[in-house]
């Protein structure tokens, strides 16, 4: 599944990133604030207008807001 569709709270694990779906300094961000194969997230909440925009996603102790655009280039498993 992608991340935009894990249910809020749950723990997955990201087992794959559609890089070339983002823009190359998009990418360069997401990498610099851990956001790559192997790493546990969970989605803390989303936007409450139009596209739910953005997410709350945590990685490890911090909380990072993420586009849903940026979240259906990434594949996650649960845990």
């Amino acid at each position: 599944m992608t991340l935009d569709q894990l249910p809020a709270r749950r723990r997955a694990t990201i087992t794959g990133i559609d890089w070339a779906a983002l823009a190359p300094e998009e990418a360069k961000r997401l990498r610099a604030l851990g956001i790559d194969v192997g790493a546990h997230v969970a989605i803390a909440h989303r936007g409450v207008f139009g596209g739910r925009d953005p997410i709350a996603l945590l990685v490890g102790r911090m909380t990072l807001a993420v586009r849903r655009a940026h979240a259906l280039a990434i594949q996650v498993q649960e845990a």
